[in-house]
């Protein structure tokens, strides 16, 4: 097996120059990096990884996460994932810092700053849906500090994997509920977060592509936004009920249920309704109890807090790129039979 020192010797170059070359560590000349990794390559250089792991534990190794909107209790569980898996790293010696924002571009970006300022080797981030976070992520790469992202993603970014659902998948899931849920002339209310969340745009596309076979019974009567706030959920769930009467189907496309619901329980319409929603977060479980919401589409949160951080961990000790850019989590549906 080849190691360091030949490569060095080959390259005409120090080891220390091979190592920062092959574990993404400092700059190195452009041309001199890809003479080494040219030859690493040849010679089929695999790390030590035991080895990088000891050296991680020396360097100290320190992540940032940040998570969209703690007033909404799915981030609960995901957060259970990124503990979880803060306390395994802690035996390595790595540190995970943790901010919780609200939506919104300049939230993001500084909450982005004040991770970098603290000198984090990695992020984890759900990312908010604009080009001033694309550029922030593709400048983080160029500054050797890799990004996963996580329960939504952003295109044409420099981050190096994605864990979460496939939102269109998971969209058309709730098309397939839905339409196997209802029966004659349908009028559905679609209640999402924000138009500038990727995955919440997305479930939208795929469940309006799949239902439109069905356009002949099954209407898309509005789609409202409520940025995973109960309070406005509840408000904004009012007016769309009391502007269209003939909607007879909500879907909840991100947070915001527990405030929709009540909504449609004050306004008596419970047994007129078929809800589809996402996450079993504490008030679902109870609304589905009751028979107000038909069918629940989970997306594993623990497995989005926890796996973020183990292929940054994995891609700061070896240098090795996750084996899959797209990381997703399983479809799992829940109705109150199988809660």
């Amino acid at each position: 097996m080849a190691t360091i020192k030949e490569i060095a010797a080959l390259a005409g170059v120090s080891r220390g120059t091979v190592d920062r070359v092959l574990n993404h560590r400092g700059s190195v000349n452009p041309a001199t990096a890809e003479k080494i990794e040219k030859i690493a390559k040849e010679l089929d250089y695999k790390p030590n990884v035991a080895g990088l792991v000891l050296a991680a534990q020396k360097r100290k190794l320190k992540l940032g996460v940040i998570l969209f909107s703690p007033e909404n209790p799915f981030y609960v569980d995901v957060l259970a994932g990124v503990n979880e898996k803060a306390e395994e790293l802690a035996g390595y010696n790595c540190t995970v810092l943790i901010k919780q924002i609200s939506f919104g571009v300049e939230e993001q970006l500084q909450a982005i700053e004040e991770l970098v300022a603290e000198e984090v080797n990695g992020i984890a981030l759900a990312p908010y849906n604009d080009e001033r976070i694309l550029n922030s992520i593709n400048r983080l790469y160029a500054q050797g500090i890799p990004v996963v992202t996580l329960n939504t993603d952003i295109e044409n970014s420099k981050r190096i994997a994605y864990v979460g659902s496939n939102y269109t998948k998971s969209g058309a899931t709730a098309a397939g509920l839905l339409q196997l849920m209802t029966h004659g002339q349908v009028n559905v209310g679609i209640i999402t977060g924000s138009s500038n969340i990727l995955c919440h745009t997305e479930r939208i596309a795929g469940f309006i592509e799949t239902l439109k076979p069905y356009r002949d019974s099954i209407h898309i009567a509005d789609i409202i936004e409520v940025h995973d706030d109960e309070i406005e959920s509840y408000e904004k769930t009012t007016n769309l009920l009391n502007t269209h009467p003939e909607i007879n189907a909500l879907y909840f496309a991100a947070g915001g249920v527990y405030g929709g619901c009540r909504s449609v329980k004050a306004l008596g319409l419970q047994d007129k309704m078929r809800i589809v929603a996402y996450d079993m977060v504490p008030t679902t479980r109870e609304l589905m109890k009751r028979g107000t919401i038909a069918a629940v589409i989970c997306q594993q949160p623990k497995v989005q807090g926890s796996k973020p951080l183990a292929l940054l961990f994995t891609y700061l000790t070896t240098g090795e790129l996750p084996e899959k850019e797209h990381n997703y989590v399983a479809v799992d549906i829940r109705i109150r039979e199988n809660l």
